[in-house]
């Protein structure tokens, strides 16, 4: 009886989240699983897919906007490219998490990248790192994945240990990606080195580029526009869009303001968007010139960042980016 009473609160506890988030617009989309990638559709549209094993990180792709336009490119998962398609940084694929400098304290790394102090996890250069996922599971009914990762060098020695946790959410008019990332120094000590290559990194679809590349538009929080404005600049957003096939899309990264470092955004014209916390005077961002004291973890501890990827039609204005970007933030403060 005590038990029945028990799943029977569990059921109304589930029924009340699950009728807030509709109230608020917002709907958990489960993954699906198919070998040994994850998959999430909504109303028969594809989302998004992550490859867990596939290539030197996890990475997502396609991705799409609500109405089905690619909004990263294909290339080099997919060997063909189209006319006046690009076939640069071979490494930039779709939408990845890593950093391009990981400095494990008394590890003596037999192979590593030139110029790089500690694993490049970034390039995929000879004597590149890789981020190994050991496990995936399914904990909740909201859908949430579990990831456990090991960041590896290039001869496969384990120098950091990760939690990632990922949730996608149908807004209504757009899609929104959460991922939570937790780095555990449980090997030694780790220092992320001062470099522009990093963190939360995409490549948007070659069609939405910017300046002389295309028809795109770059756009931050503060409403400064273009590579030039935005490069190096920190902010809580930034928003890649164009036109894609007559209409236009587009996509924005979200770095949480509970972030424990601000956020650098590493921006070009020829289609890379990439949230940094770790770059500073070295990486040659603006605002991040005088800062010096470079992001380090003692071992066993742990830094938490979160991040969102939100998909939609139209520019940063018509999608309501700023609105939405509130959106994401109160995801957090109602847990």
């Amino acid at each position: 009886m005590i038990r029945m009473r028990s799943i029977g609160c569990l059921v109304a506890v589930l029924a009340a989240v699950m009728s807030a988030a509709a109230q608020e617009g917002r709907q958990e989309v489960p993954a699906k699983t198919s070998g040994e990638k994850l998959t999430w559709t909504s109303a028969g549209q594809l989302i998004t897919r992550l490859h867990p094993k596939d290539f030197a990180r996890p990475i997502f792709w396609p991705v799409n906007a609500p109405g089905g336009q690619p909004l990263t490119r294909a290339w080099p998962m997919d060997p063909a490219v189209p006319e006046g398609g690009s076939k640069d940084h071979p490494h930039q694929k779709s939408l990845w998490f890593c950093h391009g400098d990981v400095i494990p304290e008394g590890i003596k790394l037999k192979r590593s990248v030139a110029g790089v102090e500690g694993v490049d996890f970034w390039s995929e250069a000879p004597g590149h790192g890789r981020i190994v996922v050991r496990s995936w599971q399914r904990k909740d009914p909201g859908g949430v994945i579990h990831m456990h990762n090991e960041w590896q060098t290039a001869d496969a020695e384990k120098i950091l240990e990760e939690e990632r946790t990922i949730q996608v959410y149908d807004l209504g008019k757009a899609r929104l990606i959460e991922i939570r990332i937790d780095l555990d120094a449980s090997v030694c000590p780790i220092t992320f080195g001062d470099t522009k290559e990093g963190s939360l990194g995409v490549r948007i679809n070659d069609m939405i580029r910017a300046g002389k590349f295309g028809k795109g538009k770059i756009e931050n929080a503060q409403g400064k526009v273009g590579e030039k404005e935005c490069w190096g600049r920190i902010s809580e957003w930034c928003d890649y869009s164009g036109p894609i096939d007559g209409k236009t899309v587009g996509l924005t990264v979200f770095a949480d303001p509970k972030n424990t470092y601000p956020t650098y955004w590493h921006v070009r014209d020829y289609g890379l968007m990439a949230a940094n916390p770790f770059g500073r005077k070295k990486a040659g961002f603006h605002d991040g010139a005088a800062q010096k004291e470079l992001v380090r973890l003692d071992m066993g501890e742990h830094l938490e960042l979160r991040y969102g990827i939100l998909l939609h039609d139209g520019d940063a204005k018509t999608a309501e980016v700023a609105a939405n970007y509130q959106r994401f933030v109160k995801l957090r403060e109602k847990e």
